[in-house]
């Protein structure tokens, strides 16, 4: 295990969150759940019946965590009121709240989130990713100031001296499929102020492009160049240049000669994509190539933290989104 997470977890452990997993239908939940109640790195309530529990935790250890079934729980009717006055304005029944909350434990999660029974949630082992933020952005709704829900993932690159010793968070590279100069932008400060919380060092924030300072001519620079300028007006004491070729971005002796006037170029620990594409290639990339560890898509931007996982994950990489989201409950 990296460095970075066992820092993450020992943070965690300080001043323990209770994170909610909804997805007891999959083995997956009870085999992270097992972990983070033996090493204490969160308060955990899992959201299923009876028998889906049993079925699914079969030889785990899950005594510390809080079972909650929707259809039992003697707050639910205080959930489903106050899912009602949410969304009324929406159209929202008594009746259809009830059907989602009994059916579908994303929502019943938000619910206990948003009623301050629980500080985060983490789902998408067999969610697609539409599913968890959803009811997340209907429920608990972007943070105070925030302009765009978006995701980040952090890469830890075994043996690399760039970046913040192998460290980076790579963004957009789960949700925001084609952001404009202005949501670019905002991309950047939200990345920058997460790798903060995350790695507790100074972010230095590439805005990655196939060009380098004009090297290329083209709408999709110009694009990036504009994010630039916007990112640097709005944030004026924060280290954010561009637009960056990835090696310019990242590789000392490539930046100071393509960038030389930059203090960012051969330094970058954020990566900002212009698309996600372009992200989402990259991210996984450098997870299988250079077997990094790929924590993510986590979000950023909503007013408490609700973590997508992505479907493929395995139970170690929930335990360590886990501890992220406890860590970011910690600074709401």
């Amino acid at each position: 295990m990296s460095t970075f997470l066992e820092n993450v977890k020992a943070r965690a452990k300080a001043d323990k969150k209770t994170i909610v997993l909804p997805e007891s239908m999959d083995r997956r939940t009870f085999e992270a759940a097992a972990v983070v109640l033996k090493e204490e790195i969160a308060n955990l309530v899992i959201i299923g019946n009876a028998e889906e529990v049993e079925a699914n935790s079969k030889g785990l250890d899950i005594a510390g965590a809080t079972i909650i079934d929707p259809a039992t729980y003697e707050k639910t009717q205080q959930y489903i009121d106050m899912l009602v006055d949410l969304r009324k304005a929406k159209g929202m029944t008594e009746e259809m709240a009830r059907d989602l909350l009994l059916h579908e434990y994303m929502y019943f999660a938000c619910m206990m989130v948003k009623a301050g029974d629980a500080d985060g949630v983490v789902s998408g082992a067999c969610h697609s990713t539409a599913n968890t933020l959803k009811p997340s952005l209907q429920i608990i709704k972007t943070a105070p100031g925030t302009k765009l829900v978006s995701s980040f993932f952090i890469m830890v690159v075994p043996d690399c001296d760039m970046g913040s010793n192998g460290i980076f968070v790579f963004s957009d590279c789960g949700l925001v499929q084609n952001p404009n100069p202005e949501e670019l932008a905002a991309i950047g400060a939200s990345s920058a102020e997460s790798f903060k919380m995350l790695v507790q060092e100074e972010p230095k924030v590439a805005m990655l492009s196939h060009s380098t300072k004009g090297s290329a001519k083209h709408a999709d620079v110009d694009k990036v160049v504009e994010a630039t300028r916007i990112a640097k007006e709005q944030n004026p004491g924060l280290k954010l240049d561009g637009e960056m070729q990835l090696d310019a971005a990242i590789v000392e002796s490539v930046g100071s000669s393509k960038a030389p006037d930059s203090e960012v170029a051969g330094h970058a620990n954020v990566l900002v994509f212009p698309d996600l594409d372009a992200g989402n290639i990259g991210y996984k990339l450098v997870q299988r190539l250079a077997k990094a560890e790929a924590y993510g898509p986590i979000t950023q931007g909503i007013a408490a933290p609700i973590n997508d996982l992505s479907r493929g994950c395995s139970a170690e990489d929930i335990v360590g989104v886990v501890a992220i989201t406890a860590v970011q409950a910690q600074n709401q």
